[in-house]
C-alpha cells in the first residue's frame, strides 16, 4: 500500500503542511517518488510520522527528535515542569475570571482587587497597576487589606476635593486622613521603609511611586497627601515617645 502526501496527511491526523516541514527539518525521511513524480509514502512513513506527532503532543521540540526516538528522560522532565507551571497559571487566570464575573469587576482590575472594584475610584486602580510592578506578593497582599478596610466620610471627601481647594479644606482633610495613616503604619510596618518589599531599586520605587501620584491626582489632592502624611509621621513619633516614657515609669 502506498499513499500520497494528502493521503498519509488524512490518515495520520495532520497536514500536507506539517508533512512537507517535518521533511523539511530533516526528521522525516523523504519517500520515492512515482514515474509521474507524486511521493509514494509506505508503512514506514506512516509509523515514523505517527511517533513523531505522539512527541509532539507531549511536547518535545522538534529539534530534540532524533531518528531512533529516543527521548532524554530529562527532557521529559522539563517539559512536565513546564506544564505544570502552565497549568497552574492557567487555574490562577481561571480563578481570577470566576471572581471578575461573580462581582462585575471591570476586566482589567488587577488581580486580587477585583472584590474591591466598586470602592476604588478610577485613580486609585490605576495606582494599584503601578504597584504590582513596585513592590512584592507579600506587600500587596498587605496593601488589599488596606484597600478593603471601611471607607471613611475623609476617604470620600478625598475623592471629591477639586483642584482649587483652599488651604483651610487642605489641612482639615489631611488633619481627618492622618490617623488613618497611622493605623497602616502601625499595622504594616514596611510602609516606613519598603526596601524588603520592593522589586526594583529603592530609587526607581520612589520615583515611580511619585510620577504615578502626580500623574493620578490632582494638585490639591497631592497637596493633602503630603501634608496628611507628615502629620502622620509626626503622630506616630508622638505615641513612640508616649510609650516610651510609659515603660520608663
Amino acid at each position: 500500500m502506498a499513499w500520497s502526501t494528502h493521503q498519509l496527511a488524512e490518515l495520520a491526523g495532520a497536514t500536507v503542511n506539517t508533512i512537507r516541514h517535518y521533511h523539511r527539518v530533516g526528521i522525516l525521511e523523504e519517500p520515492e517518488r512515482r514515474h509521474n513524480g507524486y511521493k509514494q509514502y509506505e508503512i514506514r512513513h506512516l509509523i515514523r510520522l505517527l511517533r513523531i506527532r505522539r512527541l509532539v503532543e507531549l511536547g518535545v521540540p522538534l529539534n530534540q527528535i532524533g531518528s531512533d526516538g529516543d527521548i532524554d528522560p530529562e527532557l521529559l522532565r522539563r517539559i512536565d515542569a513546564d506544564l505544570a507551571a502552565e497549568a497552574e497559571r492557567l487555574a490562577r487566570t481561571r480563578s481570577d475570571l470566576a471572581v471578575i464575573l461573580r462581582d462585575g469587576a471591570p476586566a482589567d482590575m488587577p488581580a486580587g482587587f477585583e472584590s474591591l472594584a466598586r470602592r476604588l475610584s478610577a485613580s486609585d486602580t490605576s495606582l494599584i497597576h503601578v504597584y504590582t510592578r513596585l513592590y512584592d506578593d507579600g506587600a500587596m497582599n498587605d496593601l488589599r487589606e488596606m484597600a478593603g478596610s471601611d471607607i471613611s466620610a475623609a476617604d470620600e471627601d478625598f475623592d471629591a476635593l477639586p483642584p482649587d481647594a483652599d488651604d483651610e479644606t487642605r489641612q482639615g482633610l489631611a488633619e481627618k486622613l492622618a490617623p488613618s495613616i497611622v493605623r497602616h503604619l502601625i499595622a504594616y510596618p514596611w510602609l516606613s521603609d519598603p526596601a524588603d518589599h520592593v522589586s526594583n531599586s529603592a530609587q526607581v520605587t520612589q520615583r515611580t511611586f511619585v510620577d504615578a501620584v502626580v500623574a493620578l491626582y490632582n494638585p490639591a489632592q497631592v497637596d493633602v497627601l503630603g501634608r496628611a502624611s507628615v502629620l502622620a509621621q509626626q503622630q506616630l513619633r508622638e505615641a513612640r515617645e508616649r510609650d516610651e516614657n510609659q515603660d520608663s515609669v
